[in-house]
């Protein structure tokens, strides 16, 4: 049986801070990283919804206010920053904007690119507007989470996936100066989301996955860039590896200074709580495709395993492990997620041991 006695109820700001602080708060945080979902919410296109500051930044207080959310997530989609370089964004009714073509073919074709000017970008600066209203919106009692994607992964999208794995392995010598060049955006854009109200940032970088590159690869080429970015953004960061494997990598990972990193289903929580220990926050791991399957017994079934392997002593938000909910999950999964977290996050975690015992 959950406890009938938790902590003082505490903000979420308070609870999510006492977490990274490697403390057990009132309750386990919950994050329902909802974005796509925000067009449907408020009735309009895609397209349309991520050309509104105003409409983006309604959605996610209503979906705070729908299911609890410790966090407000700041709108965002990856192929925004592909769209600063002057790539083309592809809208989807059902699912995230993605890249269209390449737009770096050849190692010629990074020496004509420049660091994009971020008030230049009308996609950046409504993001940014989106993210001052929800900060505004807050008052300093709900963290607000921006979104960077790495200097080393962001390449997938200036290059393609084919291209740019392929250069990784023969030649990763000529990716220095689009490495170089994406590193300088990465922090500007980073620390504008900061100055425009955002608490802490997802730093996504799933190139750097082990189900991607090998923990030798990581080490040599994604993590030292990992560890000069991070350096230079004036914030909290947890890196997100999108769905993909850390627990081989981990010790390097913790080394860029990262303050929490986000696990993948495919990772097991317990040996990755046991490989954090207290260096970091974790941040994880329900299975966002699975949960178009599940019923409301399973959500709180997966719930709880969460939980039980990494919530004890705190330091645990839960999470989905891709950083994005697909936009057909059911609203009554995702409404049984914040009710088991309600359930059986409150500390102290009093029912673990016997529910370990019993398995």
């Amino acid at each position: 049986m959950p406890p009938e006695t938790p902590h003082c109820e505490m903000t979420s700001m308070e609870r999510v801070m006492t977490t990274i602080g490697l403390h057990e708060p009132d309750r386990v945080p919950l994050f329902l990283p909802l974005t796509v979902q925000g067009a449907a919410e408020m009735g309009v296109p895609l397209q349309e919804y991520f050309r509104s500051p105003r409409l983006m930044a309604e959605s996610q207080l209503r979906f705070r206010q729908r299911y609890g959310n410790d966090f407000l997530c700041g709108p965002s989609y990856s192929a925004v920053e592909f769209e600063a370089f002057g790539g083309e964004v592809r809208f989807y009714d059902r699912g995230p904007p993605n890249a269209g073509e390449p737009i770096v073919r050849s190692p010629d074709d990074i020496a004509g690119l420049g660091v994009p000017r971020i008030e230049e970008c009308p996609a950046l600066c409504r993001l940014l507007e989106a993210q001052s209203l929800l900060s505004a919106a807050a008052k300093g009692a709900v963290p607000v989470v921006g979104v960077v994607v790495s200097p080393f992964s962001l390449p997938v999208m200036q290059m393609g996936f084919p291209a740019y794995l392929q250069m990784l392995m023969d030649a990763p010598e000529a990716l220095e100066p689009l490495w170089s060049i994406n590193e300088t955006f990465c922090v500007a854009w980073a620390n504008a989301q900061l100055a425009a109200g955002a608490t802490a940032l997802v730093y996504s970088d799933p190139v750097s996955s082990s189900t991607i590159l090998t923990p030798e690869l990581y080490r040599r080429l994604g993590q030292p860039i990992a560890r000069r970015t991070l350096a230079r953004i004036a914030g909290p960061t947890v890196t997100h590896f999108a769905s993909g494997r850390a627990l081989s990598i981990l010790p390097d990972v913790l080394a860029t200074g990262t303050q929490g990193v986000a696990i993948s289903a495919d990772d097991d929580l317990a040996a990755v709580k046991a490989a954090v220990g207290r260096r970091a926050s974790i941040f994880g791991n329900l299975n966002g495709l699975a949960m178009l399957h599940w019923n409301e017994a399973e959500a709180e079934r997966q719930v709880k395993n969460a939980i039980a392997a990494a919530g004890v002593g705190g330091g645990f938000v839960l999470t989905d492990h891709h950083g994005e909910i697909p936009f057909d999950v059911p609203d009554a999964v995702l409404l049984a997620v914040a009710e088991s977290v309600r359930r059986w996050g409150q500390y102290p975690l009093t029912w673990v041991d016997a529910w370990r015992a019993s398995r």
